[in-house]
């Protein structure tokens, strides 16, 4: 465990921004898997919906420094394609 002050305080932030991230990560794989699962249905209908829902949450964890822009570009694009061969 550090000893200095600094170090101890970058600890606890590091702490809090990891649970924040993880958090956020975790929001977005729950929304992901929730187009899956209607695409496995063949629900057209929900899997619209949810893919409204994943793309926000995908594109705000990318605001947020979650994931890299390009990350979350894919992952859109891999949700959407999904959808649309429907």
């Amino acid at each position: 465990m550090a000893n200095i002050k600094s170090a101890k305080k970058r600890v606890l932030v590091n702490r809090t921004k990891a649970a924040r991230n993880k958090a956020i990560k975790s929001g977005v794989k729950t929304a992901v898997k929730k187009v899956e699962a209607a695409v496995a249905a063949k629900d057209k209908a929900a899997a619209s919906a949810a893919l409204l829902a994943a793309t926000s949450a995908i594109e705000k964890a990318a605001t947020k420094g979650v994931y890299h822009k390009n990350t979350a570009a894919r992952k859109v694009s891999r949700l959407a394609k999904l959808v649309n061969h429907l």
